[in-house]
């Protein structure tokens, strides 16, 4: 079966894969478009860790203003300019503008957040768990699940998505790494609300 040129323009603009790869993908799903992006979801799966050490220097910044009372700009970067201009792309970059004005994080990730903030919030929990009279042997439990949602509340990438909460920010940007196929990454965020 001929793969025109057409159909691989096509599968590149949807996926924002090489021409390359969307020409193989093509060849492997007998010109199948929906097997071919498939295929190149498995194929974006397997080499996503190596992309993870590619700089990303391209990209856009997004605004989203919430009923001009809450807004928020986002920087998320891609390694091509041709990914960042990818229709799919700026709107994945307006998705996570929208959840940084609506879920005010703070950190883009929990790496990025001091340790000393982390040993206070332990300190303030432990002190509180002490008060309410639990065992010492059950603290340490429990504040493990305290730090794990003051991360989900301060961290972007933990929070959970607001258009649909079973999935978290960082499955949704490995999602959309794996089926654009570069890397990507939200590189900072600033939200603004009137009045604060």
């Amino acid at each position: 079966m001929g793969i025109s040129l057409d159909d691989i323009k096509a599968l590149r603009e949807s996926t924002g894969a090489g021409m390359s790869d969307c020409k193989k993908a093509l060849e492997e799903s007998k010109g199948d478009y929906d097997k071919a992006i498939e295929y190149l979801r498995k194929k974006g799966a397997a080499s996503a860790a190596k992309r993870a050490d590619r700089e990303a220097k391209e990209g856009i910044i997004i605004t989203y203003s919430h009923g001009g009372r809450i807004g928020a700009m986002v920087e998320v970067n891609s390694e091509t300019d041709f990914v960042a201009k990818n229709e799919d792309f700026q709107n994945f970059a307006k998705e996570i503008a929208m959840q940084v004005a609506a879920s005010s994080p703070t950190y883009i990730s929990r790496e990025e957040i001091p340790k000393e903030i982390i040993d206070k919030e332990k300190e303030i929990e432990s002190e509180k768990l002490k008060n309410e009279g639990k065992p010492a042997e059950m603290i340490e439990k429990i504040l493990e699940g305290k730090i794990e949602k003051f991360y989900e509340q301060n961290c972007l990438l933990d929070q959970d998505y607001i258009k649909d909460p079973s999935i978290k920010i960082r499955d949704l940007l490995n999602d959309k790494l794996v089926s654009i196929g570069e890397k990507i990454e939200i590189k900072r965020f600033v939200r603004y609300e009137l009045g604060k």
